[in-house]
Protein backbone atom coordinates (compact mmCIF):
# COMPACT_ATOMS: atom_id res chain seq x y z
CA UNK A 1 0.00 0.00 0.00
CA UNK A 2 1.15 3.53 -0.84
CA UNK A 3 -0.09 6.65 0.95
CA UNK A 4 -0.17 10.37 0.11
CA UNK A 5 -1.06 13.35 2.29
CA UNK A 6 -1.97 16.59 0.51
CA UNK A 7 -1.95 19.63 2.83
CA UNK A 8 -3.62 22.60 1.12
CA UNK A 9 -2.45 25.21 3.59
CA UNK A 10 -5.05 27.71 4.77
CA UNK A 11 -7.52 26.81 2.01
CA UNK A 12 -10.49 26.59 4.38
CA UNK A 13 -12.22 29.78 5.43
CA UNK A 14 -15.51 31.51 6.14
CA UNK A 15 -18.39 32.60 3.88
CA UNK A 16 -17.64 35.78 1.95
CA UNK A 17 -20.58 38.22 1.89
CA UNK A 18 -19.20 39.87 -1.24
CA UNK A 19 -19.19 36.50 -3.03
CA UNK A 20 -22.71 35.33 -2.27
CA UNK A 21 -21.86 33.88 1.13
CA UNK A 22 -19.55 31.24 -0.32
CA UNK A 23 -16.09 30.24 0.88
CA UNK A 24 -13.06 30.09 -1.38
CA UNK A 25 -13.30 26.28 -1.46
CA UNK A 26 -16.90 26.63 -2.65
CA UNK A 27 -15.99 29.27 -5.23
CA UNK A 28 -13.05 27.32 -6.64
CA UNK A 29 -13.44 24.86 -9.53
CA UNK A 30 -12.17 21.60 -8.03
CA UNK A 31 -13.39 18.71 -10.21
CA UNK A 32 -10.67 16.33 -9.02
CA UNK A 33 -11.07 16.96 -5.29
CA UNK A 34 -14.84 16.78 -5.75
CA UNK A 35 -14.60 13.44 -7.55
CA UNK A 36 -12.32 12.11 -4.81
CA UNK A 37 -14.80 13.34 -2.21
CA UNK A 38 -17.67 11.58 -4.01
CA UNK A 39 -15.68 8.35 -4.01
CA UNK A 40 -14.21 8.69 -0.55
CA UNK A 41 -14.98 9.69 3.00
CA UNK A 42 -15.44 13.35 3.92
CA UNK A 43 -15.60 14.88 7.38
CA UNK A 44 -14.32 17.59 9.72
CA UNK A 45 -11.20 17.48 11.89
CA UNK A 46 -9.97 19.89 14.55
CA UNK A 47 -6.21 20.13 14.10
CA UNK A 48 -5.51 22.77 16.76
CA UNK A 49 -6.01 21.62 20.37
CA UNK A 50 -8.13 23.95 22.55
CA UNK A 51 -6.09 26.79 24.01
CA UNK A 52 -3.18 26.41 21.59
CA UNK A 53 -2.22 28.95 18.94
CA UNK A 54 -3.78 28.22 15.52
CA UNK A 55 -0.43 28.16 13.77
CA UNK A 56 0.66 26.01 10.86
CA UNK A 57 3.17 24.45 13.23
CA UNK A 58 0.45 23.06 15.50
CA UNK A 59 -1.95 22.23 12.70
CA UNK A 60 0.52 20.55 10.35
CA UNK A 61 1.97 18.58 13.25
CA UNK A 62 -1.55 17.21 13.78
CA UNK A 63 -2.02 16.33 10.11
CA UNK A 64 1.31 14.49 10.22
CA UNK A 65 0.01 12.39 13.11
CA UNK A 66 1.71 14.01 16.11
CA UNK A 67 -0.14 15.50 19.07
CA UNK A 68 0.81 19.23 19.32
CA UNK A 69 -0.09 19.22 23.01
CA UNK A 70 2.84 16.84 23.51
CA UNK A 71 5.39 17.88 20.90
CA UNK A 72 4.86 21.56 20.09
CA UNK A 73 7.23 23.83 22.05
CA UNK A 74 7.56 26.82 19.69
CA UNK A 75 7.74 27.44 15.98
CA UNK A 76 11.10 29.15 15.56
CA UNK A 77 12.92 26.12 16.90
CA UNK A 78 11.33 23.95 14.22
CA UNK A 79 12.35 26.36 11.45
CA UNK A 80 15.85 26.54 12.90
CA UNK A 81 16.04 22.75 12.62
CA UNK A 82 15.23 23.02 8.91
CA UNK A 83 18.03 25.56 8.40
CA UNK A 84 20.58 23.47 10.29
CA UNK A 85 20.84 26.00 13.13
CA UNK A 86 21.94 24.43 16.38
CA UNK A 87 20.12 25.83 19.43
CA UNK A 88 22.02 25.11 22.61
CA UNK A 89 21.40 25.62 26.30
CA UNK A 90 20.87 29.29 27.14
CA UNK A 91 20.05 30.14 23.51
CA UNK A 92 16.78 31.27 21.97
CA UNK A 93 15.57 31.61 18.39
CA UNK A 94 12.90 33.89 16.96
CA UNK A 95 11.17 34.12 13.62
CA UNK A 96 12.52 37.27 12.01
CA UNK A 97 10.24 38.63 9.28
CA UNK A 98 11.26 41.37 6.91
CA UNK A 99 8.20 43.63 6.90
CA UNK A 100 7.05 46.97 5.54
CA UNK A 101 5.70 49.60 7.90
CA UNK A 102 4.53 53.03 6.84
CA UNK A 103 3.04 55.83 8.90
CA UNK A 104 3.39 53.75 12.04
CA UNK A 105 1.23 50.93 10.67
CA UNK A 106 1.87 47.38 9.43
CA UNK A 107 1.54 47.66 5.68
CA UNK A 108 2.96 44.34 4.50
CA UNK A 109 4.00 41.39 6.69
CA UNK A 110 6.20 40.05 3.85
CA UNK A 111 7.80 43.22 2.44
CA UNK A 112 6.05 42.57 -0.86
CA UNK A 113 6.94 38.87 -0.74
CA UNK A 114 10.56 39.77 -1.12
CA UNK A 115 12.66 37.19 -2.96
CA UNK A 116 15.16 35.02 -1.11
CA UNK A 117 18.17 36.51 -2.91
CA UNK A 118 17.34 40.12 -2.03
CA UNK A 119 16.32 39.10 1.47
CA UNK A 120 19.63 37.28 1.89
CA UNK A 121 21.49 40.52 1.13
CA UNK A 122 19.46 42.36 3.77
CA UNK A 123 20.05 39.66 6.38
CA UNK A 124 23.78 39.81 5.62
CA UNK A 125 23.70 43.58 6.19
CA UNK A 126 21.89 43.10 9.50
CA UNK A 127 24.51 40.60 10.60
CA UNK A 128 27.30 42.99 9.67
CA UNK A 129 25.85 45.94 11.55
CA UNK A 130 23.98 44.33 14.44
CA UNK A 131 25.47 40.86 14.74
CA UNK A 132 27.81 39.81 17.55
CA UNK A 133 28.80 36.74 19.51
CA UNK A 134 25.35 36.91 21.10
CA UNK A 135 23.24 37.99 18.11
CA UNK A 136 23.10 36.12 14.79
CA UNK A 137 20.70 36.46 11.87
CA UNK A 138 20.15 33.46 9.57
CA UNK A 139 18.61 33.75 6.09
CA UNK A 140 15.59 31.63 5.26
CA UNK A 141 12.99 31.68 2.47
CA UNK A 142 11.54 34.94 1.12
CA UNK A 143 10.61 37.16 4.08
CA UNK A 144 11.01 34.42 6.74
CA UNK A 145 14.31 34.37 8.66
CA UNK A 146 15.70 33.41 12.04
CA UNK A 147 17.36 35.40 14.84
CA UNK A 148 19.40 33.52 17.45
CA UNK A 149 20.20 35.09 20.81
CA UNK A 150 22.68 33.88 23.41
CA UNK A 151 22.43 34.92 27.04
CA UNK A 152 19.03 36.55 26.64
CA UNK A 153 16.80 33.83 28.05
CA UNK A 154 14.28 36.36 29.32
CA UNK A 155 13.45 37.23 25.71
CA UNK A 156 11.36 34.05 25.54
CA UNK A 157 9.03 35.59 28.13
CA UNK A 158 8.13 38.47 25.84
CA UNK A 159 4.59 38.66 24.49
CA UNK A 160 4.90 38.92 20.71
CA UNK A 161 2.35 39.36 17.93
CA UNK A 162 2.73 37.84 14.42
CA UNK A 163 2.79 40.64 11.82
CA UNK A 164 0.21 38.94 9.61
CA UNK A 165 -2.27 39.31 12.50
CA UNK A 166 -2.17 43.12 12.40
CA UNK A 167 -2.56 44.33 8.79
CA UNK A 168 -3.04 48.09 8.74
CA UNK A 169 -2.84 48.32 12.52
CA UNK A 170 -0.58 50.40 14.74
CA UNK A 171 2.94 48.98 15.06
CA UNK A 172 3.60 50.63 18.43
CA UNK A 173 0.66 48.87 20.04
CA UNK A 174 1.93 45.43 19.01
CA UNK A 175 5.66 45.58 19.72
CA UNK A 176 7.05 42.83 22.01
CA UNK A 177 5.77 43.44 25.53
CA UNK A 178 6.57 42.37 29.06
CA UNK A 179 9.65 40.81 30.57
CA UNK A 180 12.26 40.16 27.91
CA UNK A 181 10.65 42.43 25.34
CA UNK A 182 13.25 45.20 25.61
CA UNK A 183 16.02 43.37 23.75
CA UNK A 184 13.64 42.49 20.93
CA UNK A 185 12.29 46.03 20.61
CA UNK A 186 15.85 47.38 20.59
CA UNK A 187 16.90 45.12 17.73
CA UNK A 188 13.76 45.97 15.75
CA UNK A 189 14.41 49.70 16.16
CA UNK A 190 18.08 49.38 15.22
CA UNK A 191 17.21 47.31 12.16
CA UNK A 192 15.29 50.25 10.70
CA UNK A 193 18.50 52.27 10.49
CA UNK A 194 20.38 49.44 8.77
CA UNK A 195 17.61 48.74 6.25
CA UNK A 196 16.68 52.33 5.41
CA UNK A 197 19.48 53.12 2.97
CA UNK A 198 20.33 49.61 1.82
CA UNK A 199 20.64 49.43 -2.01
CA UNK A 200 18.23 46.50 -2.13
CA UNK A 201 15.47 48.57 -0.56
CA UNK A 202 16.11 51.61 -2.71
CA UNK A 203 15.06 49.69 -5.83
CA UNK A 204 12.08 47.88 -4.29
CA UNK A 205 8.50 49.09 -4.67
CA UNK A 206 7.74 47.63 -1.23
CA UNK A 207 10.93 48.02 0.82
CA UNK A 208 11.71 46.01 3.94
CA UNK A 209 11.63 48.81 6.51
CA UNK A 210 12.20 46.79 9.68
CA UNK A 211 12.46 43.29 11.13
CA UNK A 212 9.61 41.82 13.16
CA UNK A 213 10.45 39.30 15.89
CA UNK A 214 7.98 36.72 17.21
CA UNK A 215 7.34 32.97 17.70
CA UNK A 216 10.33 32.61 20.05
CA UNK A 217 11.43 29.19 21.25
CA UNK A 218 14.36 27.18 22.49
CA UNK A 219 15.56 23.91 21.05
CA UNK A 220 12.93 22.04 19.07
CA UNK A 221 11.76 18.92 20.91
CA UNK A 222 12.60 15.49 19.59
CA UNK A 223 9.71 13.56 18.08
CA UNK A 224 9.68 9.83 17.49
CA UNK A 225 10.40 8.97 13.88
CA UNK A 226 7.36 8.57 11.65
CA UNK A 227 8.52 5.08 10.70
CA UNK A 228 8.78 4.17 14.39
CA UNK A 229 5.24 5.36 15.10
CA UNK A 230 3.42 4.32 11.93
CA UNK A 231 5.74 1.72 10.43
CA UNK A 232 6.12 3.56 7.13
CA UNK A 233 9.02 5.26 5.39
CA UNK A 234 8.00 8.80 4.46
CA UNK A 235 9.06 11.83 2.41
CA UNK A 236 7.84 15.44 2.21
CA UNK A 237 7.85 18.28 -0.29
CA UNK A 238 7.22 21.88 0.83
CA UNK A 239 8.31 25.39 -0.06
CA UNK A 240 8.69 26.58 3.54
CA UNK A 241 11.23 25.94 6.29
CA UNK A 242 8.57 25.11 8.89
CA UNK A 243 7.38 21.98 7.11
CA UNK A 244 10.88 20.93 6.19
CA UNK A 245 11.81 21.28 9.86
CA UNK A 246 8.83 19.17 10.91
CA UNK A 247 9.82 16.56 8.34
CA UNK A 248 13.35 16.40 9.72
CA UNK A 249 12.03 16.09 13.27
CA UNK A 250 9.87 13.17 12.12
CA UNK A 251 12.75 11.48 10.30
CA UNK A 252 11.15 12.01 6.89
CA UNK A 253 13.15 12.51 3.71
CA UNK A 254 12.99 16.16 2.63
CA UNK A 255 12.49 16.26 -1.14
CA UNK A 256 14.41 18.89 -3.10
CA UNK A 257 12.21 19.56 -6.12
CA UNK A 258 13.18 22.50 -8.38
CA UNK A 259 10.39 25.05 -8.75
CA UNK A 260 8.64 24.36 -5.44
CA UNK A 261 8.00 27.69 -3.70
CA UNK A 262 5.69 29.24 -1.13
CA UNK A 263 3.73 31.41 -3.55
CA UNK A 264 1.76 31.64 -6.80
CA UNK A 265 4.87 30.80 -8.84
CA UNK A 266 4.97 27.31 -7.31
CA UNK A 267 5.48 24.57 -9.89
CA UNK A 268 2.52 22.44 -8.86
CA UNK A 269 3.09 19.86 -11.58
CA UNK A 270 6.72 19.36 -10.60
CA UNK A 271 5.75 19.06 -6.95
CA UNK A 272 3.23 16.33 -7.73
CA UNK A 273 5.60 14.50 -10.05
CA UNK A 274 8.39 14.63 -7.46
CA UNK A 275 6.13 13.26 -4.75
CA UNK A 276 4.91 10.41 -6.95
CA UNK A 277 8.50 9.58 -7.86
CA UNK A 278 9.36 9.53 -4.15
CA UNK A 279 6.61 6.96 -3.61
CA UNK A 280 8.63 4.48 -5.63
CA UNK A 281 11.15 4.41 -2.80
CA UNK A 282 8.96 5.42 0.14
CA UNK A 283 5.61 4.24 1.41
CA UNK A 284 4.11 7.67 2.18
CA UNK A 285 4.59 11.15 0.68
CA UNK A 286 3.43 14.48 2.12
CA UNK A 287 2.75 17.31 -0.34
CA UNK A 288 2.44 20.69 1.36
CA UNK A 289 1.14 23.63 -0.71
CA UNK A 290 1.62 27.04 0.90
CA UNK A 291 0.15 29.37 -1.74
CA UNK A 292 -3.53 29.48 -0.58
CA UNK A 293 -2.45 30.54 2.90
CA UNK A 294 -0.18 33.29 1.57
CA UNK A 295 -2.98 34.66 -0.60
CA UNK A 296 -5.41 34.62 2.33
CA UNK A 297 -2.97 36.53 4.55
CA UNK A 298 -2.89 39.18 1.84
CA UNK A 299 -6.69 39.35 1.60
CA UNK A 300 -6.47 38.16 -2.02
CA UNK A 301 -9.67 36.26 -2.85
CA UNK A 302 -8.77 35.67 -6.49
CA UNK A 303 -5.26 34.54 -5.55
CA UNK A 304 -6.54 32.06 -2.98
CA UNK A 305 -9.08 30.62 -5.40
CA UNK A 306 -6.43 30.34 -8.12
CA UNK A 307 -4.06 28.50 -5.77
CA UNK A 308 -6.80 26.03 -4.79
CA UNK A 309 -7.68 25.45 -8.44
CA UNK A 310 -4.05 24.87 -9.43
CA UNK A 311 -3.65 22.43 -6.56
CA UNK A 312 -6.74 20.58 -7.79
CA UNK A 313 -5.68 20.48 -11.43
CA UNK A 314 -1.96 19.85 -11.13
CA UNK A 315 -1.69 17.81 -7.91
CA UNK A 316 -5.04 16.23 -7.04
CA UNK A 317 -5.57 15.44 -10.72
CA UNK A 318 -2.25 13.62 -10.97
CA UNK A 319 -2.88 11.69 -7.76
CA UNK A 320 -6.34 10.71 -8.97
CA UNK A 321 -4.95 9.51 -12.32
CA UNK A 322 -1.94 7.69 -10.88
CA UNK A 323 -2.15 4.13 -12.14
CA UNK A 324 -2.10 2.38 -8.76
CA UNK A 325 -4.89 0.39 -7.15
CA UNK A 326 -3.16 0.36 -3.76
CA UNK A 327 -3.07 4.13 -3.09
CA UNK A 328 -4.71 5.85 -0.15
CA UNK A 329 -5.00 9.64 -0.02
CA UNK A 330 -5.63 12.17 2.74
CA UNK A 331 -6.34 15.71 1.50
CA UNK A 332 -7.12 18.62 3.83
CA UNK A 333 -6.20 22.14 4.90
CA UNK A 334 -4.13 22.40 8.07
CA UNK A 335 -6.26 25.26 9.43
CA UNK A 336 -8.66 27.89 8.08
CA UNK A 337 -7.29 31.25 6.97
CA UNK A 338 -10.40 33.38 6.40
CA UNK A 339 -9.93 36.16 3.87
CA UNK A 340 -11.63 38.82 5.97
CA UNK A 341 -9.54 37.99 9.07
CA UNK A 342 -6.31 37.50 7.08
CA UNK A 343 -4.99 35.20 9.79
CA UNK A 344 -5.50 31.65 11.08
CA UNK A 345 -8.31 30.30 13.21
CA UNK A 346 -8.54 27.05 15.16
CA UNK A 347 -11.86 25.95 13.65
CA UNK A 348 -12.31 22.45 12.27
CA UNK A 349 -11.34 21.85 8.64
CA UNK A 350 -12.69 19.46 5.99
CA UNK A 351 -10.73 16.29 5.37
CA UNK A 352 -10.97 13.76 2.56
CA UNK A 353 -9.92 10.13 2.88
CA UNK A 354 -9.94 8.20 -0.38
CA UNK A 355 -8.62 4.89 -1.64
CA UNK A 356 -8.62 1.17 -1.10
CA UNK A 357 -10.83 0.10 1.80
CA UNK A 358 -12.35 3.56 2.34
CA UNK A 359 -16.05 3.62 1.49
CA UNK A 360 -17.88 6.71 0.28
CA UNK A 361 -20.20 8.52 2.70
CA UNK A 362 -22.33 10.52 0.31
CA UNK A 363 -20.34 13.75 -0.11
CA UNK A 364 -20.40 15.58 -3.43
CA UNK A 365 -17.84 18.38 -3.07
CA UNK A 366 -14.67 19.10 -1.09
CA UNK A 367 -16.00 22.04 0.94
CA UNK A 368 -16.53 23.03 4.55
CA UNK A 369 -20.33 22.82 4.34
CA UNK A 370 -20.33 19.46 2.58
CA UNK A 371 -17.95 18.04 5.17
CA UNK A 372 -20.21 19.26 7.98
CA UNK A 373 -23.23 17.56 6.38
CA UNK A 374 -21.63 14.13 6.69
CA UNK A 375 -21.66 14.27 10.48
CA UNK A 376 -18.18 12.73 10.59
CA UNK A 377 -15.95 14.56 13.06
CA UNK A 378 -12.49 13.95 14.51
CA UNK A 379 -11.90 16.02 17.63
CA UNK A 380 -8.21 15.15 18.01
CA UNK A 381 -6.81 15.97 14.59
CA UNK A 382 -3.58 14.07 15.10
CA UNK A 383 -5.57 10.82 15.06
CA UNK A 384 -6.43 11.26 11.40
CA UNK A 385 -3.12 9.74 10.30
CA UNK A 386 -4.18 6.52 11.98
CA UNK A 387 -7.38 6.62 9.94
CA UNK A 388 -5.32 6.86 6.75
CA UNK A 389 -2.77 4.15 7.43
CA UNK A 390 -4.90 1.97 9.68
CA UNK A 391 -8.23 0.30 9.06
CA UNK A 392 -11.39 1.80 7.66
CA UNK A 393 -12.16 5.37 8.72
Amino acid sequence: MKYCVLIIDGSAGEPLPQRGGKTCLELARTPNLDALAAGGRLGLARTVPPGMEPSSACACMSVMGYDPAVYYKGRAGIEARSLGIDVGAGEAVFRCNLVNTDGGRMRDYSAGHIGSDEAGELIAALNKELGSDDITFYPGVSYRHILKLKGHGDALKAVCTPPHDIPGQSVAEHLPKGEGGAVLRDLMARSEIVLKDNPVNKKREVPATTIWLFWGSGRAPDMPAFKEVYGLSAAMTSGVDLLRGLAQMAGMTVLEIPGVTDGPDNDYAAQAAGALEALEGHELAVIHVEAPDEAAHGGDIAGKIAAIEKTDAEIAGRLRAWNRDDLRLLAMPDHPTPIELRTHTGDAVPFLLWGKGLEANGARRFTEAEAAKTGVSIGDGYKIMGKLVGGTA
